[in-house]
């Protein structure tokens, strides 16, 4: 079972359990939804996610997503990132952490 993990707040992650999916805004502007391997996760939260409260981190088995994820070159970073490439699926989500 690999595992990804993308970071939202509490709030948004509600609304997701209401429709049935999570999606992102990154979504509709990018094409996929940005999310992280284990050892990526705090590096991502220092470098987009700084100052802010209600966040939680979602953990997604791949096994269960419902859409396609990829493994993406991101030059800003200089690493290779999970991008699921549709909604995530609510039981693709098997645990979320509060940050």
């Amino acid at each position: 079972m690999p595992v990804i993990y993308h970071i939202t707040t509490a709030t948004e992650w509600s609304g997701a359990k209401q429709k049935g999916f999570y999606e992102h805004l990154s979504l509709a502007a990018e094409g996929f939804i940005h999310c992280s391997q284990e050892q990526q996760v705090e590096s991502v939260l220092e470098r987009y996610f700084a100052g802010k409260s209600d966040l939680v981190k979602l953990t997604i088995d791949t096994d269960k997503l419902s859409s396609k994820y990829v493994f993406d070159w991101s030059p800003s970073a200089q690493d290779t990132f999970p991008h699921v490439y549709g909604t995530i699926n609510i039981d693709a989500v098997i645990a979320v952490s509060a940050l």
